[in-house]
């Protein structure tokens, strides 16, 4: 043992211990880092990456030096490669030639530092999949770049970088690719910034199968004609820019999220909505929109629509009739037929309005409405054999009558409407409905808990709710798109049976009583929509929150200990 000591002293790489002893990295992480084959090294203030990090894989533990019997545990010449690799938020300023000492690695984060050059060793990880080189101060990318042919993301955007080049092309398997913005082009000059990207579609693009696309920031008055003829891309982001068209789209058939949010976007033209079958995600937020044709209601698949702070006064009544809508947005617009009190009843009461207005529109036509039960409740009877829904709201009743629900046992309802009453416990004759019940709301009453019985309702993606703390049933309804529990005394939730809900795209927590928020949260990707304001939590810090859902889920990934 004193030999082993001994030599250590004249070592030539005797630096590692001191190193280990003054290093921000606690060798703790480094050896977790050994049996995970991840580390996790994010906003801890690193001007460089000490080469205990570097040589992880090469070097012995510090307590190989001091100890030679090890638990079976402990047994440091079994660990495993690094194959994640986290340094963002950082003031890092250069990136050592020694990664090439981590061959094994998958995934590379260094967004958020001051880097201004990349090492050609970079070149070297084989294995590389998802490089994260965002928020930097990038002016060029290394050659050697072009031969990680496993690359499938890549991100750019948030440095000094002028164009893409043409090598890009070259990395045959990239799917995920957010484009930087064209910085040293003058905004005086904006259709040079078009030329730019011009040239990059017609010569980068084409080579790319590409699936995810983030073209934001980048002074685009149009879109370049060869991005309507990638029939690969399901995602496709042209925020902030100087579009005035949406634009046409007739090759993108599996196109299933549209973001041109914050541009000068006036109209909507049906020629350019009929191309968007497929479409779950249309977000064009503040614009200038004035009319919503009546073509948007051909839109089967959407599920979010976001058209916040633009000029529409008014919006087609068939928007109500669209299955898979949960989630719309129209707060900011000079709204004359929707009253505004009603925009913050949430989007389940604003649908239901704007079908209420579809019956309103043609009255002779329809038959009797409604019929009196014998509990003396008005049942509206189209509403259940057109448009699958059954409302019993706002009766201030502490139970809903058997009668009720004699009413539509031949019906295949889809919608359910018991908010606004006085209902301590749920019926358990929804359950009934199980073979095609897919939205119910119970907001507004006084429930305390949800029978477990709730989980056979197979077919639920949207529920709605006012409740004390998230019910536990939920957790076990795989099939759950929508989750709105905003307003409530939720004081906490399980991050890693969220994730279980693997269709859960909306989690609405607002005006909560959260005190910490999980960091395991951001690992629930399929979340598009998370919203946290008006909870006690001090971190993440309001900044963060307000960046919106990727970047708050981004910020809680980071934050997840290795």
């Amino acid at each position: 043992m004193s030999r082993f000591r001994r030599g250590a002293k004249v070592d030539s790489r005797a630096g590692f211990r001191q190193e280990e002893e003054g290093c921000p990295v606690p060798n703790g992480l480094l050896k977790s880092a050994r049996k995970s084959g991840q580390l996790n090294l994010s906003g801890r203030g690193l001007s460089e990456v000490p080469q205990s990090v570097w040589r992880l894989n090469i070097d012995p533990p510090e307590e190989a030096q001091q100890n030679l019997s090890f638990a079976g545990t402990d047994r440091w010449w079994e660990q495993t490669d690094l194959t994640k690799l986290l340094l963002s938020s950082n003031k890092l300023e250069t990136l050592s030639e020694d990664v090439r000492l981590l061959p094994a690695l998958v995934v590379l984060d260094i967004h958020d530092n001051r880097i201004r050059t990349l090492p050609a060793s970079l070149g070297e990880l084989e294995h590389l999949q998802k490089l994260i080189l965002s928020h930097n101060q990038l002016t060029e990318l290394p050659l050697e770049l072009w031969k990680l042919t496993n690359l499938r993301c890549l991100h750019l955007q948030q440095n000094l970088l002028e164009q893409l080049p043409e090598d890009l092309g070259q990395l045959c398997h990239l799917d995920d690719l957010v484009s930087g913005k064209t910085d040293h082009v003058s905004t005086a000059v904006p259709s040079l910034a078009n030329v730019i990207w011009e040239n990059i579609c017609q010569i980068v693009f084409p080579r790319l199968d590409l699936r995810l696309l983030d073209c934001s920031r980048n002074h685009l008055e149009s879109v370049p004609p060869v991005l309507a003829q990638m029939a690969s891309l399901e995602q496709l982001y042209l925020r902030h820019n100087k579009l005035r068209f949406l634009p046409e789209l007739p090759s993108c058939k599996t196109l299933k999220e549209l973001h041109c949010g914050n541009n000068q976007i006036e109209e909507l033209d049906a020629a350019h909505l009929k191309h968007l079958s497929a479409l779950s995600v249309l977000e064009l937020r503040d614009n200038k929109v004035k009319t919503l044709p009546e073509e948007v209601t051909l839109l089967q698949g959407l599920e979010r629509l976001d058209l916040t702070n633009n000029d529409i006064s008014s919006v087609p009544f068939g928007l109500g009739t669209l299955p898979k809508l949960t989630s719309l947005a129209l707060e900011g617009n000079p709204l004359r037929t929707i009253r505004r009190e009603l925009l913050t009843k949430g989007t389940s009461e604003l649908l239901k309005y704007l079908r209420s207005r579809i019956q309103d529109g043609n009255p002779k036509d329809e038959p009797k409405t409604a019929m009196t039960l014998p509990s003396q409740a008005r049942i509206n009877v189209h509403a259940i054999k057109t448009l699958k829904t059954l409302d019993y709201s706002e009766k201030q009743e502490a139970s809903i009558p058997d009668d009720v629900f004699d009413a539509v046992s031949d019906s295949l309802v889809t919608n359910v409407n018991f908010s606004k009453n006085q209902l301590t416990e749920v019926p358990l004759r929804v359950v009934e409905l199980k073979d095609t019940l897919a939205d119910i709301n119970l907001g507004f009453n006084k429930l305390s808990t949800i029978p477990v019985e709730f989980s056979e309702l197979q077919q639920l993606v949207h529920v709605d709710l006012r409740f004390k703390a998230f019910p536990d049933v939920l957790y076990r309804i795989l099939t759950l798109e929508t989750i709105l529990i905003s307003n409530n005394q939720v004081g906490a939730i399980d991050p890693v049976r969220l994730k279980a809900l693997d269709k859960l795209s909306t989690l609405d927590l607002q005006n909560n009583d959260i005190m910490q928020v999980p960091p395991e949260l951001g690992n629930c990707t399929s979340l598009r929509a998370l919203m946290l304001d008006g909870n006690p939590f001090r971190n993440p810090r309001a900044a963060i929150v307000a960046k919106g859902t990727d970047a708050l889920l981004d910020y809680l990934r980071s934050r997840i200990p290795t």
